[in-house]
């Protein structure tokens, strides 16, 4: 599978493709195929600058820096702090390098900057996915019911009030209430300024509802589209595509990511001057040519991460309860002599462009490095060194007084065991 970097699977189910080597090396990304409709379905450009409003785990924000082949910027933002946890897993297995994660409530998302297209896959009562479990649907209560249709308007209008003139928001839920669906956006044409653009998917799915229990929507939400479960064997999901009216408020933002992410103590010229020494070891030592210059890079955490933004908009944003999380992939880590090490993520990710110091190991080999153990070497350099198993850079490793050792993550490690395993039983 080398040389499949930024291949996206969608898939009805996860089967056993989320225990193989192609998953942990982030060649693909199970989801169900309904909810493969969405990212396509808002129509991200390459260059456009993005906000996924409520991101965690990452499938449609990974689907459209796919779309946008790593350019422009994509802001990830998302509330839940194990759910972000989940969401960075993913954009650093993947290796999208066009994606700046944040953490705060999408109902208080900073403005001062305004995005092309806005995703807002709202949280709901999930009536789309009950088979995944046994087709029960849980007890809900009317405060519940509450908060989350309140939630769910709170959520599309801070989206429309962060999308220039003319840019889309498209509206997704995973259930079938028409209160948390045609209610929510009949109340967004009604208030704001927005027009609502008919769906065309190339999938079987129905129209919105304009009534439902005696209750009347506006008419236009017929040109909304529902996928119930029986349409393509999936989840249920339902869209709504909006079009942003001129409010006066087109605030885009071109401020380029600097050098030093802000909160490092570090100078530019200091940033600038560490940077060139680290490339240029990873230029003599790991062999890295011309396939690395198109990354840019930004120092934070005593890293150096890289990334493919053209822009982000902390500038324009006020301080509140938000936080930027990370901006591209962690790409060099500076061992306790202040020397450059490529990250993990950078060799499984470039491997193929910073392969000038690597180690090829058979599968016995491979097992026995993840299980922390030694191996005899005849390398004679001692340091970092590449591993590559079957065809594909897997990570770093170090040659010491001993031999050679593994330095890929435990947890990392531990997620390549099952994929072995996965192989072996399938």
């Amino acid at each position: 599978m080398a040389g499949l970097r930024g291949f996206h699977q969608v898939i009805s189910g996860p089967g056993r493709l989320s225990a193989t080597a192609e998953h942990w090396l982030g060649l693909l990304y199970v989801q169900q195929a309904s909810t493969g409709v969405a990212a396509p379905a808002l129509g991200p450009l390459p260059g456009e600058h993005v906000l996924d409003l409520c991101s965690a785990p990452g499938g449609k924000t990974l689907h459209m820096a796919e779309l946008m082949n790593d350019s422009g910027c994509i802001v990830a933002s998302e509330l839940s702090e194990p759910r972000i946890r989940g969401l960075l897993g993913n954009v650093y297995r993947l290796g999208h390098s066009n994606i700046l994660v944040t953490a705060g409530d999408g109902r208080e998302f900073p403005t001062g900057a305004t995005f092309d297209r806005v995703l807002v896959d709202a949280p709901c009562s999930g009536e789309g996915t009950l088979r995944r479990g046994g087709g029960q649907a849980p007890n809900q209560s009317a405060s519940f019911l509450g908060y989350v249709t309140q939630a769910q308007r709170e959520l599309l209008e801070r989206a429309i009030e962060v999308t220039r003139p003319g840019g889309v928001v498209l509206y997704v839920t995973c259930t079938f209430a028409p209160e948390e669906n045609e209610a929510v956006v009949s109340d967004a044409l009604t208030r704001l300024p927005v027009e609502l653009e008919p769906l065309h998917l190339p999938v079987p799915h129905a129209r919105g509802l304009t009534e439902f229990e005696g209750v009347r929507f506006d008419p236009r939400l017929e040109g909304a589209a529902r996928i119930y479960p029986h349409h393509l064997d999936s989840g249920g999901l339902f869209l709504a595509r909006l079009r942003k009216l001129d409010d006066g408020k087109d605030l885009s933002f071109r401020e380029p990511v600097p050098l030093a992410f802000p909160g490092d103590e570090r100078a530019q010229d200091e940033a600038e001057e560490t940077l060139a020494m680290a490339l240029e070891e990873l230029r003599t030592r790991y062999g890295a040519g011309s396939g690395l210059d198109h990354l840019k890079w930004t120092f934070r955490g005593g890293r150096a991460w890289f990334h493919t933004l053209d822009a982000w908009p902390l500038p324009a944003w006020e301080q509140g309860r938000w936080r930027a999380i990370s901006a591209g992939i962690r790409g060099i880590d500076f061992d306790t002599r202040g020397r450059p090490r490529p990250s993990n993520d950078l060799l499984r990710l470039h491997g193929d462009r910073v392969a000038g110091r690597v180690v090829d190991v058979d599968e016995d080999e491979m097992l026995a490095l993840l299980a922390k153990k030694t191996l005899s070497t005849s390398e004679e350099e001692r340091g970092p060194i590449s591993i590559r198993h079957a065809g594909d850079v897997v990570g770093r490793g170090a040659v010491t007084v001993d031999g050679l050792k593994s330095e890929i993550p435990k947890a990392r490690a531990a997620d390549y065991l099952r994929a072995f395993s996965g192989a072996a039983g399938s």
